[in-house]
């Protein structure tokens, strides 16, 4: 039998562990009350009230996560989760090393494109001054050649004084800031150098990003990876208190939905954020080498974008955690009424599902609208704050030109400066809603891996061959601590024993199997097989000695024979086809058109449900367990299958020891022992012909069930021999 199946959860799942026993690993949680503390941590919403549910825990509502439960919510803590999230990337410490190192280097380039661009404007600007002065000179009759820059700012100057300038003296601090050859114009080879210059760098640029893009990606698609497979290891080794306190909407949700979010989130924000990071650094270092005062006047916004961008983060990012919970419990809802929709129609409830629905979705859609539209608002606000600060900039710059301590390309590299100065900070406040989801949802998840495990398992082995006798040794358990259940339960069932187990729902029939599965554990007393304490052998040795059959029928996607197949992985041919001919399978196996490949849907909705109940059968002939349980395992079929399954459960039965949960007595008569169990408790117990005799809870069970049938046929057969009316077909 396989050990590697995923721990089943209650109803549907949970039959797959019969065949197919799970292995747990190193945990925590010693005791269902103590699991059941450990779960309120969790953020999980309450169980919606619509369409049929599913039994939680034990049976009538026990269990953590029974009727009317809500597990408590904990507050987003953006700064420990978030870091928690970034050290998902310790193990791709090379790949962001080498990230960081071309992310720095393409930035570094793309921030000296400016200056270039401010040289190659200086360049064009000298050479157009220095035309011009020449032309004013040959006018006046000197040769530009014999005449130096020094000589022309001379000239200008004295002509200022005297009221006969060349140029007009308020761009004489200007000129002396110009680099330029009087008679001289544009230096084209000097341009065209600057400004090949600037396309090599950015050439350049662009292939490191692109390099830095598939490096992040790689980093953050591994990341996720990892994330993946440890929530599902995780899952593996939660008990099974934990699945019944979540609805399996939600838990779906935390590990596709969000874990898909946190990996769009930190894909569209590493990349964007490295680059961002590192371009205000790098303009910043610029505009500081170009003009320091200039830089002050720049840098003034940078505390007002602050304060904005901080108080916008500490009102969406409530509204973030409540959309992503929101999201969580409608999915938990539309997968609730889907799986049930025939129930939900038998019952006329569709309205009050579409109004649950309608409401639910009202209620993501405010959260949603409101989360988005505050953390939409950073934009906005940042371009207003940046275009104010570019104004002030040019004017500032505009001055300090006319006064001559920058060039004109100096101003134009620094006015660039700015402007690609506020977008990658415009950039970081933008990607707050982004980093507010993706963080919201890795808490979600880390809610699951925080989880208590089931405790560690033990070393000890069981003897070879196994017999199969099964004692309770003054067991007590509870799902709740305020609620016992079980008090002090003693029993022995001897190796071939067929033990029936019957009582009023809520008794703790399935508790007693969930023990001895190991799915809970006792908090007192003990368990025993063949005299060893189920506690000291490992989970998956114990279950591979079960096999289980449940009410509720649990099939996979694939075919006949592969579900059958599931029970023991390996197992021959002849041992499936054997398996299947002893549970009266193969009989409406051979009548389908594809026979045993034929494929299972994933709702299992192309085979009766009689016949999904007798594969379900078959897989535990397949199994070959030491010990047998079966939960109404004949509840389904119909009653000429019931009469050939018992055969086929008596011949399997043979020696081994058997536990029959029933509710129809007529199924057990022949079992060697019958425990009467009420509140947990075991109130009688004997054969059948025993039961009947002492007249007591048994009895009034039979009697009840009997006289209750006695009483239909009674009142069917006067309708049946009912004289027809006159009439259209009288």
């Amino acid at each position: 039998m396989s050990d590697k199946t995923p721990l089943p959860v209650p109803a549907e799942a949970a039959e797959a562990a019969a065949a197919s026993p799970v292995t747990p690993t190193a945990g925590s949680v010693d005791s269902p009350a103590s699991a059941a503390s450990a779960y309120e941590t969790t953020d999980a919403p309450e169980r919606p009230k619509y369409g049929p549910q599913r039994r939680h825990g034990g049976p009538g509502g026990h269990g953590p996560g029974g009727p009317g439960a809500r597990v408590a919510e904990k507050a987003l803590n953006f700064g420990p989760s978030l870091k928690r999230l970034l050290g998902y990337l310790k193990p791709e410490r090379l790949r962001v090393a080498l990230a960081l190192i071309m992310a720095a280097a393409s930035v570094t380039m793309n921030v000296y494109i400016p200056r270039i661009i401010g040289k190659a404007t200086d360049t064009l600007f000298g050479g157009v001054i220095g035309k011009l002065v020449g032309e004013q000179l040959e006018k006046a009759g000197v040769d530009p050649a014999t005449v130096t820059k020094a000589e022309v700012l001379q000239v200008i100057e004295a002509g200022a004084a005297q009221g006969n300038s060349l140029v007009p003296s308020s761009m004489l601090d200007m000129l002396a800031r110009v680099d330029f050859t009087p008679g001289v114009g544009v230096d084209f080879h000097q341009l065209a150098l600057w400004c090949l210059a600037a396309l090599g760098l950015a050439t350049l640029a662009a292939i490191g990003l692109g390099v830095t893009g598939w490096l992040i990606n790689a980093i953050v698609q591994r990341t996720v990876y990892r994330m993946r497979e440890q929530v599902a290891g995780k899952l593996d080794r939660l008990p099974l208190g934990y699945f019944d306190s979540l609805p399996r909407g939600e838990l779906l949700s935390r590990v596709t939905n969000d874990i898909d979010n946190i990996s769009q989130s930190l894909q569209q924000t590493l990349s964007q954020m490295v680059q961002a990071v590192f371009q205000v650094i790098g303009f910043l270092i610029m505009m500081l080498i170009v003009s320091p005062l200039l830089t002050l006047v720049a840098v003034a916004s940078i505390p007002v974008a602050l304060i904005v961008v901080g108080v916008i983060m500490g009102r969406s990012q409530k509204r973030f955690l409540a959309m992503w919970k929101t999201t969580g419990e409608l999915n938990g809802q539309i997968e609730e009424a889907y799986s049930g929709h025939a129930l939900v129609s038998v019952f006329g409830r569709r309205k009050e599902v579409e109004d649950q629905f309608k409401a639910k979705n009202q209620e993501m859609y405010e959260a949603a609208f409101s989360a988005q539209f505050i953390s939409g608002l950073v934009m906005p606000i940042m371009g207003f704050i940046g275009n104010l600060s570019y104004v002030i900039v040019a004017v500032a710059g505009c001055l300090r030109v006319a006064s001559g301590h920058i060039t004109i390309g100096d101003v134009t590299a620094f006015i660039q400066y700015s402007r690609q100065f506020t977008q990658p900070i415009n950039q970081l406040a933008s990607m707050t809603n982004l980093l507010q989801s993706g963080v919201a949802s890795a808490e979600r998840v880390f809610a699951v891996l925080d989880v208590a495990e089931e405790s560690p398992d033990a070393t000890g082995t069981l003897p070879v061959p196994v017999r199969g006798r099964v004692t309770f040794e003054h067991v007590q358990f509870a799902y709740s601590p305020d609620k016992p259940l079980i008090t002090d339960l003693s029993l022995t069932a001897e190796p071939g024993q067929t033990v029936a187990i019957v009582g009023p729902t809520g008794a703790g029939k399935t508790t007693l199997v969930n023990l001895l599965m190991r799915f809970y554990e006792v908090e007192a007393g003990r368990i025993t097989l063949d005299g060893v304490d189920i506690r000291d052998i490992p989970r998956a040795d114990l279950r591979d000695q079960i096999g289980m059959v449940l009410q509720d029928t649990w099939l996979f996607y694939g075919t006949i024979y592969d579900n059958i197949a599931y029970g023991q992985p390996g197992a021959s041919e002849d041992t499936i086809l054997a398996a299947a001919k002893a549970t009266y399978v193969d009989r409406f196996v051979r009548s389908l058109p594809d026979g045993y490949e034929t494929m299972i849907d994933e709702e299992a909705s192309n085979v009766s449900a009689g016949e999904k109940q007798l594969l379900t059968i078959a897989r535990a002939f397949v199994s070959d367990p030491a010990l047998l349980i079966l939960d109404e395992a004949t509840s389904s079929v119909d009653t000429r299958t019931e009469v050939l399954i018992q055969k086929a459960m008596g011949a399997l039965r043979q020696g081994r020891t058997s536990f029959v949960i029933a509710h129809r007595l007529s199924t057990i008569r022949d079992a060697d022992l019958i425990l009467v169990m009420e509140h947990g408790d075991i109130v009688e117990q004997g054969t059948h012909q025993q039961l009947l005799a002492a007249k007591g809870h048994y009895y009034d069970l039979y009697q009840t069930q009997f006289a209750a049938g006695r009483e239909e046929e009674e009142v069917a057969v006067p309708v049946a021999a009912r004289p027809k009316q006159g009439g259209l077909f009288g």
